[in-house]
């Protein structure tokens, strides 16, 4: 998909005048931070399991050519095939060689936002290949010519209402008069057309929570039993990850596993966590003919050692976006790309570049929530501080700010013009203010004034004050 997160404040008001968006954001503000604060209230040891997962994750970073070449030789050793990607274009490539080559028609999909980023089933249906979301969310989307709002619920922007119109338009075969009120009639429609798509599909694809260094196993957790459909029934199981999904052992993974559902849905475990190891053995009475695991850099070696390092420890739980007041006004889309909230605010200028991505880093209020609540205790708002002085530095940032900023350093960093500028400033509004107390519109507050109003300073400056208090020997 073609970013558009230039166009992020475009994006941004039409999302405050989409009702129904609005109204599906604000049953979702609630439902997971409350479920997030009860499963954590019920395991005292939660602080302790962040800081050893943020540890186990920092470890593979400072050795990641290590583990990388140490889950190849497990994944050779047990039948398997790493392929090795740094482009989108390589990645897309080797997975449409691989479905080629086993004449393929469908393939099923799990929920992999590797898939999303590399744009691949556009790629897919271009060369004659048939892919099919599985995951319930992935699939109301595609059918909806859409792109995930969120890294775990894909159709968080969207009320029943509109996914019955759209099984309605897509499900032509069924019959018209059928009620669709209910999520549960909704799921079940769903399942019994994909159930088919199942049996039908050559080639399955998922993506990978975790990737295991001592195993050459990959890791699904879902609450959905598709996952396990789309990668025993076919010909070929492909896997498509990118590069910082290595975990040394299965017991690192049971640490982040206990950080990772309770943080994304609240729940102790998700109902699916599935392992999968190389392809079906003789002995094996279900699996895949083929296991590939297409690994893809795009970007991702080249934060090794920078300033952004940390958020290769994102194990994409969603938690961010959850708490993110930004976020929970405005949804996923307004973000233009694959990766929303804060997350997308960091990992977005990274992959796009800070040129195309540039507003993303400044669409927060820098509340502290997203990192307070991030299981791997990334500093996001740190991380978007960075973008924003880089944006800086390459002049992407409007004049306006870039002038205002320079003006503002020079009375900072000359403290005597500085207070006596804000003292006179802050008579003359408090003046002009006059018995009203606010002001409903300001020259260069526009932003600010335009949702609400801004109040009229009352007395004397701060610093008069202190210093008054420090000659009459009132300060501590």
């Amino acid at each position: 998909m073609q970013p558009t997160s230039h166009a992020f404040k475009e994006n941004a008001r039409a999302a405050l005048g989409n009702a129904n968006l609005q109204k599906a954001l604000t049953l979702m503000r609630s439902g997971f931070p409350e479920r997030r604060a009860a499963a954590i209230a019920r395991l005292p040891e939660f602080e302790a399991l962040r800081e050893e997962a943020k540890a186990i994750k920092n470890h593979v970073l400072e050795h990641l050519d290590f583990y990388l070449e140490t889950f190849e030789q497990q994944v050779t050793a047990r039948g398997g095939q790493v392929h090795w990607c740094r482009t989108p274009q390589e990645a897309r490539e080797t997975v449409l060689a691989i479905c080629r080559r086993l004449d393929a028609k469908t393939v099923t999909k799990g929920k992999t936002m590797i898939a999303e980023e590399i744009a691949l089933n556009d790629y897919l249906e271009e060369n004659g290949v048939t892919p099919v979301e599985t995951d319930l969310g992935e699939y109301i989307i595609q059918i909806r010519k859409e792109y995930p709002s969120h890294v775990i619920a894909p159709a968080i922007h969207l009320v029943k209402e509109q996914v019955a119109a759209s099984f309605r338009a897509t499900h032509t075969d069924l019959d018209p008069n059928r009620v669709l009120e209910e999520a549960p009639t909704l799921v079940a429609e769903a399942r019994a057309v994909l159930r088919q798509k199942f049996l039908a599909a050559d080639v399955g694809i998922t993506g990978a929570n975790f990737c295991i260094a001592e195993t050459g196993s990959t890791i699904i957790v879902t609450n959905e039993g598709n996952g396990d459909l789309t990668q025993t029934l076919t010909k070929a199981h492909i896997v498509l990850a990118s590069l910082e999904k290595l975990v040394p052992t299965l017991e690192d993974v049971s640490t982040i596993l206990r950080v990772l559902a309770r943080s994304a849905t609240g729940q102790e475990f998700s109902t699916y966590t599935t392992v999968s190891t190389g392809p079906r053995r003789p002995e094996d009475t279900d699996g895949p003919g083929e296991f590939h695991v297409v690994f893809l850099d795009n970007g991702r070696s080249a934060m090794l050692g920078t300033e952004f390092q940390d958020m290769l420890r994102c194990i994409r739980c969603g938690a961010c976006m959850n708490h993110c007041p930004v976020y929970a006004t405005v949804g996923g889309h307004a973000y233009g790309w694959v990766y929303p909230g804060p997350m997308g605010a960091v990992l977005t200028p990274t992959l796009v570049g800070i040129g195309e991505a540039g507003h993303l880093p400044n669409a927060s209020t820098f509340c502290g929530r997203c990192e307070s609540v991030c299981p791997m205790k990334i500093p996001l708002p740190k991380m978007m501080r960075h973008w924003r002085e880089r944006e800086f530095e390459k002049q992407l940032s409007p004049a306006a700010y870039r002038y205002g900023l320079k003006l503002w350093a020079f009375f900072a960093s000359h403290p005597p013009l500085y207070q006596a500028a804000t003292a006179l400033v802050t008579r003359l509004l408090g003046w002009v203010g006059g018995s009203r107390g606010r002001f409903r519109s300001l020259p260069l507050a526009q932003g600010w004034t335009q949702g609400r109003d801004m109040p009229a300073p009352e007395g004397r400056s701060f610093m008069s004050l202190w210093a008054e208090r420090r000659k009459n020997g009132d300060a501590a």
